[in-house]
């Protein structure tokens, strides 16, 4: 995939948030971008996004909580499968 077809993947995925969202995630990528061009992992910036779920709904929490969780396991066994084993 080349950039352009990156960037317009990103632009779709941005069009999708909810607009209430979105200015969560131009700090997110504001301070992702700047930790890159810096070099550093600012923990300010990060630490900005402590509690940015406290006003979601319990269920709806749960139910987020179980995407990643499910996520991350679809992700880390992919990675499993991909890895070269040398005796």
């Amino acid at each position: 995939m080349n950039v352009s077809e990156i960037e317009n993947r990103v632009i779709d995925e941005v069009r999708l948030f909810p607009q209430d969202k979105l200015p969560e995630l131009y700090t997110f990528i504001h301070c992702y971008r700047l930790g890159i061009e810096t070099g550093q992992n600012d923990i300010r910036a990060i630490m900005q996004f402590a509690g940015c779920w406290e006003d979601m709904q319990d269920e709806e929490f749960e139910n987020f909580a179980e995407d990643i969780a499910e996520r991350r396991k679809i992700a880390f066994s992919r990675r499993r499968e991909s890895e070269i084993f040398v005796d």
